[in-house]
């Protein structure tokens, strides 16, 4: 199935019917171009570059990290469309006092004279203090949404682009498409899926090479012996007294995309056993993890994990459709 048969899927569902901070905190979100012109890249009609705006795109989702309770995981900048995975710290932004979510919601919004009187420390009625109690929780809730984050994003994007282009009207082909991410096994697939994203479609040689990608950022930074800040952290595998991070040793990680990207060139060996720590421990099968790692929209038309994760996920969003569940059950058997 083609990723616009795919998206159209999720045109019907209702986003709060997609999102089920319960089962997972994880989503897979992607966003596509409308217009024949790409958002990146060389268009080759015009012979013009639009090769910046993987700039644009890289530093505004990197900095929406920042304001947001919501960590990147991964991302990829295509010519035309967007991938990027995203966990929604809800705790956090329950977390946060009052003061600090305005402080967050000023950096990108304008907010209102109400919330920037709370913030300069001025004295406030109690009228004016029951209104800004129901701002806050307005503004707490959007910064632990995944349709806020994108939706900034995206609206960012798109009136550059559109000045730039002088022209108005839609850039991106409707709303954004998530896909809930319900266990390790759907994570590691869909991480390693991004972050190959360039690789499969033969824009870069190497993961290494891949520009505006997570993956590239993450190796850049792993060769001083840290990890970036603007992205979410592997913090190695689940333990008892796990710290947030995504549940991989980040050398595995990075051997097994390494070898995944090799497999999927013709001039470059590369083999993958059932041995590799990751695939091993998620008990994942190599030749089940190409396919994954190649075709994870195409096989997977709604959220993905296992039989178990998958119904617990439907119950709780009274979703009557076990879409993929035969799909989830070959390849994350």
């Amino acid at each position: 199935m083609n990723v616009k048969v795919w998206m159209a899927f999720f045109m019907a569902i209702a986003r709060k019917r997609q999102v089920s901070l319960v089962d997972t905190k994880y989503y897979h979100c992607i966003s596509r171009c409308v217009r024949r012109a790409f958002l990146c890249g060389e268009d080759k009609v015009t012979g013009k570059s639009f090769e910046h705006r993987r700039g644009w795109v890289e530093e505004k989702l990197l900095q929406l990290a920042k304001v947001f309770c919501i960590d990147v995981c991964a991302y990829a900048v295509m010519s035309n469309h967007t991938h990027i995975v995203l966990h929604v710290d809800d705790k956090k932004a329950k977390r946060l006092n009052d003061k600090s979510i305005l402080i967050r919601w000023h950096k990108q919004f304008k907010g209102t004279w109400l919330t920037h009187k709370f913030v300069s420390g001025d004295s406030l009625t109690n009228s004016e203090r029951c209104l800004l109690s129901e701002l806050i929780e307005e503004y707490r809730n959007r910064l632990a949404d995944i349709s806020w984050f994108m939706r900034t994003l995206n609206e960012d994007i798109a009136r550059k682009a559109n000045k730039e282009d002088g022209c108005t009207g839609r850039f991106w082909e409707g709303r954004f498409k998530s896909q809930a991410l319900l266990d390790e096994a759907a994570l590691a697939a869909c991480l390693a899926y991004v972050d190959l994203n360039p690789v499969r479609a033969k824009m870069a040689e190497t993961p290494e090479e891949s520009d505006h990608t997570s993956i590239k950022k993450r190796i850049e930074t792993a060769k001083v012996g840290k990890q970036p800040k603007s992205l979410m952290r592997f913090a190695g595998n689940p333990r008892k007294h796990m710290p947030k991070g995504l549940p991989f040793e980040f050398k595995y990680y990075v051997e097994l995309v390494d070898l995944t990207g090799r497999c999927m060139r013709e001039d470059k060996r590369g083999f993958i056993t059932d041995s590799q720590p990751i695939l091993a421990r998620l008990n994942i099968q190599p030749e089940n993890w190409l396919k994954l790692t190649t075709q994870f929209t195409e096989v997977f038309k709604g959220s993905v994990g296992r039989s178990d994760a998958k119904q617990k996920y439907c119950e709780h969003l009274k979703l009557k459709r076990r879409a993929n569940l035969t799909q989830c059950s070959v390849l994350l058997a």
